[in-house]
């Protein structure tokens, strides 16, 4: 089993929401950064958005500012991200993963622990 199990992909509309969620095999989230990367087809892969576990610090791309919020329920030992007025610039396989650097960032190379990712699309 992965380390990370992403989970909530699927077909929305543009304009829509979706909630995914990720959840750890064996790792405690809370002291780990936790970040969602996206890859869209032809793509590279890019960060989305992390949360930081010593300070809870976020980082969001600019191009998800305002719509994309990242959560973090310790007693379920999940990290959320819930996507507003999505659109067709955000169809693509979402990875969650984990890492321990000082704080969280968009850059992959920092995460040790990866899920296998959902797939989200956008479509009328």
């Amino acid at each position: 089993q992965p380390p990370l199990v992403e989970s909530g992909g699927g077909l929305v509309q543009p304009g829509g929401s979706l909630r995914l969620s990720c959840t750890p095999s064996f790792l405690t989230l809370e002291y780990y950064n936790t970040g969602w990367f996206r890859q869209a087809p032809g793509k590279e892969r890019e960060g989305v958005s992390c949360i930081s576990a010593n300070d809870g610090g976020i980082f969001y791309a600019d191009s998800v500012k305002g719509r994309f919020t990242i959560s973090r329920d310790g007693a379920k030992n999940t990290v959320y991200l819930q996507m507003n007025r999505v659109t067709p610039e955000d169809i693509g396989v979402y990875y969650c993963a984990a890492g321990t650097t000082i704080r969280c960032s968009g850059q992959a190379r920092e995460y040790d622990y990866w899920g296998q990712g959902t797939q989200v699309n956008v479509s009328a």
